[in-house]
């Protein structure tokens, strides 16, 4: 089975279709980590091209703070901002679609799927040790998270913890991973809406369980047009500059 592994999707309508006709073809199933909305300027979009893709999907902390499961009161102003906006912005359907998804951890086909950590859905996991919790007590040789925003993750070989990562300055599509037996690996396919590893293009992951093999994609999208609709929307500058640089 071929799995298509989207993260963090926030809203960018642009974004997400252009991940899907990069994918086109290559996939039997779609499951998604979660922020479906959030900081961009596409919510009820966002919310209804998932929903045609009879996509597994759980829930991220966006998609908790804009459905009204969660008051964001963590948040920061900038966030806060777009969570408020985004609220306002939703069909009654689709909100009643964010506050009916699942938290994870969920097993799926032999591996596992969270929006944040194995023991928390709003835990981040951006280096070795935070990952090391989550690799010792996965519950299956492979997990997929996301919230980071950062597509690669973590290995653990025995003892031995590695660090999954590409070359940035490569500007290649595509990574093939090819999964050992005996190694536990957390991976993160990207965010689809807002990338924040340095390389400003949606990111996804496709993992075809009879190969054995993750491939993590890159794809361009037109940046601008996206940045434009935020500006009109008066959504946080930021939130609106950050989409170009992908930090």
């Amino acid at each position: 089975m071929r799995y298509l592994i989207l993260s963090d999707i926030h809203a960018n309508i642009t974004a997400f279709d252009a991940v899907l006709a990069s994918a086109e073809g290559r996939w039997d199933k779609a499951i998604c980590l979660g922020d479906i909305v959030g900081y961009g300027p596409d919510p009820d979009e966002a919310v209804e091209r998932l929903r045609s893709l009879d996509c597994i999907t759980i829930r991220g902390n966006h998609d908790k703070a804009i459905s009204g499961l969660d008051e964001a009161e963590d948040f920061n102003p900038v966030a806060r901002t777009a969570v408020l906006w985004s609220r306002e912005r939703l069909s009654a359907e689709n909100l009643d679609f964010l506050t009916s998804l699942r938290s994870g951890p969920v097993v799926v086909d032999g591996f596992c799927i969270v929006h944040g950590s194995i023991r928390n859905e709003d835990e981040y996991v951006f280096v070795p040790p935070q990952a090391i919790e989550a690799l010792r007590n996965a519950p299956t040789p492979l997990t997929f998270f996301g919230h980071t925003h950062r597509q690669g993750g973590f290995l653990q070989r025995g003892a031995g913890l590695g660090i999954v990562n590409f070359d940035l300055t490569a500007r290649n599509l595509i990574w093939t991973l090819k999964l050992e037996e005996g190694v536990t690996y957390l991976l993160n396919p990207g965010s689809i809406g807002q990338p924040r590893d340095g390389d400003p293009r949606a990111a996804y992951a496709i993992a075809d369980t009879e190969r054995g093999t993750i491939e993590f994609w890159r794809v361009p999208y037109d940046i601008a047009a996206v940045q434009a609709r935020m500006l009109d929307a008066l959504l946080p500058e930021p939130l609106i500059l950050r989409l170009a640089d992908g930090r």
